[in-house]
């Protein structure tokens, strides 16, 4: 091989060399892009779902809250009601009703409690009348006035009742 044989291939190295490291700045250019818009597109999806599951968890509580309302507005009805049934006024088609509104409002959440006999619990109780009695060993609800009721886990109408406190 000749001198100039040697030079140009020694210059065609070069040009190649020269034109791979180009090729593989470019890559890696072309790959922080990636990185940096795969980046981009995580944190994007990231926030839409976010998004989506408060979206949902809103829904939910105000589909909870109006619930609530449309069944603390119907509980007077209910109160109407038992007494009516208490009375023997609720017969034939209108105890149907009755009991197709009893029953849907408890697959909604809504559950009564009036028991008698139970210690007073001011979180559920209002008390109306006091009495004392030796028979009983702490302050008790005797008598129920108006049922309270609960919409799922939340209060909505605490239970009115007499209570009965022990004698000293």
């Amino acid at each position: 091989m000749t001198e100039n044989q040697n030079t140009g291939a020694e210059s065609s190295d070069q040009e190649l060399s020269d034109a791979v490291d180009e090729a593989l700045a470019e890559a890696n250019v072309v790959i922080d892009e990636v990185k940096v818009l795969t980046e981009d597109l995580q944190r994007l999806q990231a926030d839409y779902s976010n998004y989506r599951k408060r979206v949902e968890k809103d829904l939910a509580a105000s589909f909870a809250f109006a619930t609530e309302k449309v069944i603390a507005e119907l509980l007077p009805v209910l109160d109407d009601m038992d007494r009516a049934e208490q009375h023997g006024e609720l017969t034939g088609g209108f105890k149907a009703v009755a009991d197709r509104l009893n029953g849907i409002t408890t697959k909604l959440g809504l559950t009564k409690f009036a028991d008698v006999n139970v210690p007073f619990d001011p979180t559920i109780h209002e008390a109306l009348m006091h009495s004392t009695s030796p028979d009983v060993k702490e302050t008790t609800a005797t008598q129920v006035l108006q049922p309270g009721y609960k919409f799922k886990d939340k209060v909505i109408r605490v239970a009115q009742v007499a209570v009965t406190d022990p004698e000293n």
